[in-house]
């Protein structure tokens, strides 16, 4: 099963009725990385008036945990959960923090302005898509390096790594579902002078 997430961490900032907002949002597998995340932020701004936050840690959108930290309830983490659910996202924590800027916004000023910092954090972050990969081992000879980088560039592969020796090996991980095709194609454009091995399967990001 795949999911989207965000790829280390982002933070957007904006000023609603002189009250200062920064929202903070980063990756998170697991309650114990979310938590240890949100005592961070909380640290970083001692003197904040309040820091609300909410979470989707892991990868089914089952481990949700928000909080109004003293706001009106309503008025704050459930808005920021709504921006991760609306996205999709899974494995995803973030945390707006509010320095009080002494003019009120009531209920429906607080959802907007919480909502729309979460909305602007999640929308700067680079987003990842996390599926099932598959490593490949591609060992050429040196005359195929060149039209198998080029390859791999157009096709925007993650290559894990290079080792050039006798000949050049190359691990790389695709999608599970592109392996078929990806495999196709790299014979086809070597003309079978690669030597492919499969390796393992495993879940990892994507840039999406």
């Amino acid at each position: 099963m795949s999911y989207l997430s965000v790829a280390g961490e982002h933070m957007a900032e904006r000023t609603i009725e002189k009250s200062r907002f920064l929202a903070y949002v980063s990756h998170a597998a697991g309650e114990e990385e979310a938590r240890a995340f949100l005592e961070r932020v909380r640290r970083e701004h001692p003197l904040s008036t309040h820091v609300c936050w909410a979470y989707i840690c892991d990868r089914l959108g089952n481990l949700q945990r928000f909080s109004d930290d003293g706001e009106p309830q309503g008025t704050a983490g459930m808005p920021i959960l709504g921006v991760l659910k609306a996205k999709e996202l899974k494995e995803t924590c973030v945390a707006v923090v509010r320095y009080f800027g002494g003019i009120k916004l009531g209920a429906g000023g607080l959802t907007r302005a919480y909502a729309s910092l979460a909305a602007e954090g999640v929308e700067g972050a680079q987003k990842v898509l996390y599926t099932v990969c598959l490593e490949l081992l591609l060992e050429v000879d040196y005359p195929e390096v060149d039209p198998l980088l080029r390859f791999l560039n157009a096709k925007g592969t993650l290559v894990l790594s290079k080792e050039f020796g006798a000949r050049a090996l190359f691990t790389v991980a695709v999608k599970e579902e592109e392996a078929e095709g990806f495999l196709r194609e790299v014979t086809e454009l070597l003309l079978g002078r690669a030597d492919i091995v499969e390796g393992e399967k495993y879940f990892r990001p994507f840039p999406v």
